[in-house]
């Protein structure tokens, strides 16, 4: 797989059997004969530095995004909403991908109770080893270890004593993934974006549907304390009727990108060659949907992008990278800035913003407003009418009393992100132990990931709207329990 070759940016008609005089360039698409044994063998070889292998191109991102059209395809199986976990007493689970982000994740499932990590898969095997290690030390039995090339996971989502596997790879990788261990009859969950084409999307949403096993994004910051404390007070009324929020990714990630030993490859500033739109718009999409109870009484239903020229990427190697360094052959046409605004269906706008090419301080925004007051996040400061007055903000860390109960039971988790991480891993695993429906879905997962290949799009045709999909087929229109969990009785 050629990792610096410069795109195609062209764009076809789709024949995937989507409305093709509506589609924007969908490839041919397999996903209603999907096959186990295409899946375990389809991964091709990708180069050594980049991560777990793929049947796609990374370059072919830009030339897969669609367009939806307005019917969505026939449904394969039944509805995955509102469908529980298998009860459990020990929650099985796997690692695939041990890099920055996949090691600190597997600290949190040793440190979670009920829970047994059995396999691990990275094609580093330094990474493999390292990782053993700690599962040993947490006194667990060692675990299978798959480090023989970029398909190895195949083999290790046959194994059959797998319950969820956790997905924390390159970018392009996680479609085939996910959708293998879908096939093997395996919850899996993912790290941001789920994929990066709308086919692929769709072909995930069936194969949960068809296999009845759950597909998963894994947003931990839906499980941040101000988000969640966020989520309570709009679902009691306490910002009135809900008219907009916010959410963005902006990190300067500049110097990571450029270090070898941080994103090998690599792999995350090549995508910046790749797509103009947003590249991570689920950290601002996910709470924010989740306030406005997206895919549970309301939806997505377009988006408006526009982005500022690409800068900040070659300005930053001009400074501090030498002459002959690779990343002198990239090109850069990602938007230092991407700004897009999505309507629901109820006439609500979301801001997304994504920002990782130019200094900055960190911010993920999020803010919600409606008729009776406002959130805003980045310092946190609240507004409502009937505590604020004279135009003077109010303190957030007043409100505590309505902290969801997670937090007031883990009120200082272990772990990354300010305890959002453990937060994710411990409810996950609960809802898996105790039998429980997730507090989100692979129609969550789709929706907040839609983003990618239509922000881009949106942004080619300067500002044009795009339909983001129903991928609930209609069921959005009915309210039901998400991120407001209650708590459980445990058993």
């Amino acid at each position: 797989m050629k990792r610096h070759q410069a795109p195609s940016d062209r764009y076809q008609e789709s024949t995937s059997g989507r409305s093709p005089g509506d589609s924007l360039n969908e490839a041919a698409s397999e996903h209603h004969d999907v096959s186990r044994r295409s899946v375990l063998r389809g991964a091709g070889a990708a180069s050594a530095g980049i991560g777990l292998g793929v049947t796609t191109t990374p370059a072919t991102a830009a030339q897969h995004a669609s367009r939806p059209s307005a019917a969505a395809p026939p449904r394969q199986g039944k509805t995955m909403i509102g469908v529980p976990f298998e009860r459990r007493s020990t929650v099985r689970v796997a690692m695939i991908g041990l890099g920055n982000r996949g090691a600190a994740m597997l600290d949190l499932y040793l440190a979670v109770p009920g829970v047994a990590v059995v396999a691990l898969c990275d094609p580093v095997k330094a990474k493999a080893e390292r990782a053993a290690a700690k599962v040993a030390a947490a006194g667990q039995p060692a675990p299978a270890v798959y480090v023989h090339g970029e398909d190895d996971y195949a083999q290790l989502l046959q194994r059959g004593d797998v319950d969820f596997a956790h997905v924390a790879t390159p970018w392009d990788s996680h479609f085939e993934i996910a959708k293998s261990a879908l096939l093997n009859g395996v919850h899996v969950g993912v790290e941001c974006p789920l994929a990066l084409q709308l086919d692929q999307l769709w072909e995930l949403v069936d194969l949960s549907e068809r296999t009845r096993r759950h597909c998963v994004q894994l947003e931990n910051c839906c499980y941040g304390r101000n988000e969640m404390r966020v989520l309570r007070m709009a679902h009691a009324g306490k910002f009135g009727d809900l008219l907009h929020g916010a959410g963005a990714y902006n990190h300067d990630l500049r110097a990571m990108m450029f270090d070898p030993a941080y994103y090998e490859g690599p792999w995350r500033r090549l995508w910046h060659t790749r797509l103009r739109g947003d590249l991570y718009p689920n950290h601002g999409f996910g709470p924010v949907a989740n306030y406005m109870d997206l895919n549970r009484g309301d939806r997505a239903v377009s988006i408006v992008s526009v982005g500022t020229p690409s800068l900040g990427l070659a300005q930053y190697r001009a400074a501090h990278m030498p002459a002959g360094d690779p990343s002198w052959k990239e090109t850069y046409i990602g938007s230092d800035r991407t700004i897009s605004l999505v309507e629901t269906a109820k006439g609500r706008v979301i801001r997304l913003e994504h920002d990782v090419s130019t200094p900055h301080p960190y911010s993920r925004i999020n803010s919600l407003a409606g008729t009776k007051g406002l959130f805003e996040d980045y310092p946190e400061r609240i507004y409502l009418e009937s505590d604020h007055h004279d135009d003077a903000w109010g303190d957030f860390s007043t409100y505590a009393e309505w902290d969801h109960w997670l937090w007031k039971e883990h009120a200082h988790p272990p772990g990354t992100h300010g305890g959002m991480d453990y937060m994710l891993v411990f409810r996950l695993t609960q809802c898996m132990r105790l039998g429980l429906v997730p507090d989100f879905d692979v129609y969550d997962a789709a929706t907040w990931t839609a983003p990618v290949p239509l922000s881009h799009l949106s942004i080619k045709q300067r500002g044009l709207p795009q339909e983001i999909p129903d991928f609930t087929r209609g069921e959005w229109k009915k309210p039901r329990p998400g991120m407001d969990s209650a708590k459980p009785a445990e058993a």
